[in-house]
């Protein structure tokens, strides 16, 4: 019979796995330190796992040439993400490096909108980040490196948590990135001029290509040293004469201590203006030490854009991926303009995602989901109704589900109800939108006295942080207007001519426009980018009618015009060429 633990280490064992909760033992005996939260282990004392999915990846645009493989961005909770690249890539990224939240408690803010949220609970910080390094681990190559990017707020913790993931023989080195050019303020304490790398090998295969810079200080005189094989060791080399040789250099091996300039909000070419980008100097030295040409890198947590962005000038494959969308905006607008553009895709969970969130957070089903919505867009439920949801104020409130887009027919039927109960507004909240023209449906409506008013329905609403705050915005789909101007035989341009995002927006209306972008040949699918015109800090202004475009065949065309607004979201508008117009 086996026999116990000793009472001392059952007692032990039970203060450290309930901290504040009810006393359990682990299933075995803790043979080596380790970090213990709340949630990390069930009450059956095993390891807390999230539930596996394997969600769809949606591609929704594409991007340069015709390619055999094609960079992948991607828009979602990486989490579902690393979980649904499970099954075609465990095992083949050849290098990730992340810069995670650093649980600072302070959200970040860009053009005006909350870029990302940093107001993490220890607890659950912790378990997000235990969780997504355990998904890292499967997808690295055997010979690939994870470089976890933090700072004082939680390095320690997750130095621990990287020890115990991935073994504490496969940490290669702590990294201290010196930027010497940051100024903190007057702070009653010695100024963070620092952040810190950790890096990790999948096994002892790992790739190391030692990096050479230059010294600061200029020409030194430096030893020459060569390896001694009956030695077996590194000797000092020497003249014909015996005397021990130096040579003049101005360059030094890098060590563990990287003296690299933090971006500067003066910097109108590489910085974006996104809060916490990471210059390119710091992501081109980690992908050159730990990677080579071809090989598959990634960033789950790819802000601005850096690593892909270096990855592509550095003839490496790439995955990207976060949950923001001006992270994705901004990643786009900058792959865009690395030259030559390098085929890539924007790719999504799309409706996926929603209802796999769906099914956690409403247990209860579609009154539950329903009622959540109304709640974040300040409206009361009502009852007895068969497309009305509920009322804020004078509107009555239409929520559109998660399964599929919200139809002509669908706020129509919706408006209806709405005139039949003498209402003179109404509101819809919808994921997706199927055919839908902002401008003929508002009119449609009006012909009944109902004031319609169309909102999109963020993907902030499955983040637990924004509710929290209480951060979800609803805004208004955008009406737009755009025409083809034919140029000759089988050529054409497209102009935009009006674009409104509500009724009282001020200034011209061009100015709410951060991007937009031309699919010459449209079916009903994938956004392919044709042509595209965005503002930079650099660049400010914009053109509003494209390039030409010639076609090499006649026929009637589909053009897909598609604008992203200086809120980040995505107004869609197809001209087509007509009977009576030109055959493009």
């Amino acid at each position: 019979m086996r026999r116990g633990l000793p009472n001392t280490a059952q007692r032990l064992r039970k203060v450290v796995t309930a901290p504040g909760g009810k006393p359990r033992l682990l299933p075995t005996q803790l043979t080596q330190p380790e970090l213990v939260w709340p949630g990390k282990y069930g009450e059956d004392g095993a390891l807390a796992q999230t539930p596996r999915v394997h969600l769809p990846l949606r591609t929704a645009e594409i991007f340069g040439p015709e390619a055999d493989w094609r960079n992948k961005l991607i828009w979602g909770d990486n989490l579902l993400v690393m979980q649904s690249l499970l099954p075609d890539y465990a095992g083949k990224i050849d290098l990730v490096y992340i810069d995670p939240p650093f649980a600072t408690g302070a959200d970040f803010s860009f053009a005006q909108q909350v870029a990302y949220r940093d107001t993490w609970k220890p607890g659950s910080y912790l378990a997000m980040m235990a969780q997504r390094l355990r998904l890292i681990r499967e997808l690295l190559s055997p010979h690939g490196s994870l470089f976890l990017h933090c700072d004082w707020h939680v390095g320690h913790l997750l130095r621990t948590i990287g020890d115990e993931v991935f073994g504490t023989e496969n940490f290669l080195n702590e990294i201290v990135w010196y930027y010497y050019n940051k100024f903190q303020g007057n702070v009653k304490r010695f100024a963070c001029n620092h952040d810190v790398l950790f890096w990790y090998r999948k096994s002892a295969a790992y790739q190391f290509k030692p990096q050479i810079e230059k010294r600061a200080e200029g020409k030194v005189k430096q030893l020459v040293r060569l390896w001694d094989k009956e030695k077996g060791s590194i000797v000092n080399a020497k003249n014909a004469e015996g005397r021990v040789m130096y040579r003049e250099t101005e360059e030094r091996t890098v060590d563990d201590v990287w003296r690299i300039s933090m971006l500067q909000p003066a910097d109108r070419t590489e910085n974006s203006g996104f809060p916490t980008q990471k210059p390119e100097a710091l992501l081109r030295r980690i992908v050159q030490t730990a990677s080579s040409e071809g090989d598959l890198v990634a960033d789950f947590f790819c802000g601005s854009g850096t690593l892909p962005a270096v990855a592509q000038k550095l003839n490496r494959r790439w995955i990207a991926c976060d949950l923001g969308r001006w992270g994705i905006h901004t990643t786009r607008k900058r792959l865009l303009g690395v030259h030559p553009c390098a085929s890539f895709e924007v790719l999504d969970l799309g409706k996926y995602e929603r209802q796999y969130w769906k099914g956690i957070a409403f247990p209860q089903g579609q009154c539950e989901y329903v009622s959540f919505m109304l709640n974040l867009y300040g409206a009361e439920p009502a009852s007895g109704l068969m497309n009305i949801h509920g009322k804020k104020s004078k509107a009555l409130v239409h929520v559109g589900g998660v399964d599929k887009p919200i139809t002509t027919d669908e706020i129509i039927a919706a408006v209806e109800e709405c005139a039949q109960l003498q209402q003179g507004e109404l509101h819809v909240l919808g994921w997706d939108w199927e055919s839908v023209r902002c401008e003929v449906m508002t009119e449609l409506a009006g012909q009944k006295g109902v004031k319609l008013l169309l909102l999109q329905i963020p993907q902030e609403v499955m983040e637990q942080q924004a509710v929290e705050k209480g951060d979800v915005r609803f805004f208004p789909l955008a009406g737009l207007e755009a025409e083809i101007r034919p140029e000759g035989d089988r050529t054409a341009r497209v102009a935009l001519t009006n674009f409104s995002i509500t009724a009282d927006a001020r200034g011209v209306w061009s100015d709410y426009i951060d991007y937009w972008a031309v699919d010459w040949d449209f079916r009903n699918d994938t956004f392919r980018q044709g042509w595209a015109a965005y503002r930079t800090r650099k660049e400010k202004e914009f053109p509003l009618v494209s390039e030409s475009h010639t076609y090499e065949k006649a026929g009637r065309r589909r053009i897909l015009v598609r604008v992203i607004d200086i809120f980040g979201n995505v107004t869609r508008q197809v001209v087509s060429s007509t009977r009576r117009g030109p055959r493009l």
